[in-house]
């Protein structure tokens, strides 16, 4: 779904996208909320009312995972990164680990 296609649906879905709207937390910036809404979007069909808080939690844990730098497990970050294919999140910060860091500057 590009932007376009999110604003589309949220046109055509109303009630679902004010729905949707009342989990943004309010510390979420614009940006963080626009990735994470889409992220939303793009899998409520697969949750049926009473799993949204396990898609709520797997939303944070992706954007947690891209804005914030977060590590989870090897199978929790392929099931995330699988949901939230073709998000598209510009700017994103890019972090390393430790041992990347280490690993530079031994090489030095």
């Amino acid at each position: 779904m590009s932007a376009l296609d999110v604003d589309d649906f949220i046109q055509q879905n109303r009630a679902l996208a004010e729905q949707v709207e009342t989990f943004r937390g309010y510390w979420e910036s614009e940006k963080h909320w626009e990735a994470r809404r889409e992220f939303i979007l793009r899998n409520i069909k697969d949750y049926e009312e009473q799993q949204q808080d396990q898609l709520l939690s797997l939303s944070m844990v992706w954007a947690n995972n891209v804005f914030l730098g977060c590590r989870y497990s090897t199978e929790l970050l392929d099931k995330v990164q699988e949901m939230a294919e073709g998000i598209v999140v510009e700017d994103a910060p890019v972090f390393k680990t430790r041992d990347e860091i280490v690993k530079k500057q031994q090489g030095r």
